[in-house]
């Protein structure tokens, strides 16, 4: 099953077929399908208008660099101002965590959108890609911080979903530029980088999104196409029972597999229950790649599905809503935004 990107702020006439055709379970928004609270809302209607009220909506929500909603949205910082906080106070920090991922996840569901590809718990060691995007490098701490903000997505109404499986933070290069290759051995990554995933799990995160990086002492391909990390470790010794969704195909390290159709059969055949299309000029080929493919396990596509969220006016009514974000916007100022297609 397909997760798909738009062009803009409005359906395109050709975008309709796409939400209607076999294999297209939802739609991944950016910043330019943006620009009010209003037109947002407006898109979400029309997407499901169209796809039908089943049909998954998401966006990267995560704060500081990647946040794609931003006019009329609180403005969040990065996670690593959390894991800041963790070393002088981590009983605050574990508050701050919640609270931030409260505030993401209930004002994305007062817009109507299920939910953001959110929280990374990837390592903070120096990927260019992740960056601030990261908790913290102690395995111990971003573990703990990510318990934490799945619990807050929970309270929001709002599916969490760990990325990037099975850690993306300890090598340097960024996947969407470059193919990926993280040399170390199964133990150690399964000491550090995983240790976070574990505990995401533990707190019942409905979804796992996998890495497009190579970890050659355990597999010759990317994680996302990876039979060995998908099915026997991720589901098999982590015991992980909900969604798998791919990294987006279009980045340059998805190359590993070849074209889009072949990109699409290699996360699906690996395990993938969703694979990302994040960018409009992959779509058709990606749809008829899905076409004759069985269909995803329909209750983890229904786990992603939003709860019954607040309106708008009833969020700026919550003086809880006030307190948590005059805590988390006190923390670092916020980065500017990323290019489209980071997740």
């Amino acid at each position: 099953m397909l997760m798909i990107g738009l062009a803009g702020t409005a359906l395109a006439d050709a975008e309709h077929a796409w939400l209607k055709a076999t294999g297209v379970a939802g739609v991944v928004l950016f910043s330019r399908n943006f620009s009010s609270r209003e037109q947002l809302m407006a898109l979400v209607d029309a997407i499901r208008e169209v796809g039908g009220d089943d049909m998954l909506i998401a966006v990267d929500q995560e704060g500081g660099p990647v946040q794609r909603f931003r006019e009329g949205f609180t403005r969040l910082p990065p996670l690593s101002a959390i894991g800041a906080v963790y070393d002088r106070d981590p009983h605050d920090a574990v508050r701050l965590a919640e609270e931030h991922a409260w505030v993401m996840s209930s004002e994305l569901r007062a817009s109507g959108v299920d939910f953001s590809f959110a929280p990374v718990v990837d390592l903070a060691r120096g990927n260019a890609a992740i960056g601030p995007r990261a908790f913290h490098a102690d395995p111990a701490a971003a573990a703990e911080l990510a318990q934490a903000y799945v619990r807050g997505m929970h309270l929001g109404g709002m599916a969490a979903v760990l990325k990037h499986f099975p850690g993306h933070g300890s090598v340097a290069v960024d996947t969407h530029k470059a193919a990926a290759i993280d040399p170390r051995a199964l133990d150690e990554i399964r000491r550090d980088d995983l240790l976070p995933f574990v505990e995401g799990i533990e707190a019942h995160a409905e979804a796992v999104m996998v890495a497009h990086v190579i970890y050659p002492a355990v597999d010759d391909r990317p994680a996302g196409f990876s039979t060995r990390w998908i099915e026997q470790i991720l589901r098999g010794e982590l015991g992980f029972n909900g969604a798998v969704i791919s990294d987006d195909i279009s980045m340059a390290a998805a190359g590993a597999a070849g074209g889009v159709a072949a990109r699409v059969h290699a996360h699906l055949d690996a395990g993938c229950d969703l694979v990302l299309a994040c960018f409009p000029d992959v779509v058709e080929e990606a749809i008829a790649a899905v076409q004759g493919r069985a269909a995803t396990d329909p209750q983890r596509l229904a786990a992603l599905r939003g709860a019954v969220a607040s309106t708008w006016e009833g969020l700026t009514d919550n003086p809880q809503r006030d307190r948590f974000i005059a805590r988390i916007t006190t923390l670092h100022p916020v980065a500017g935004p990323t290019p489209e297609g980071q997740a």
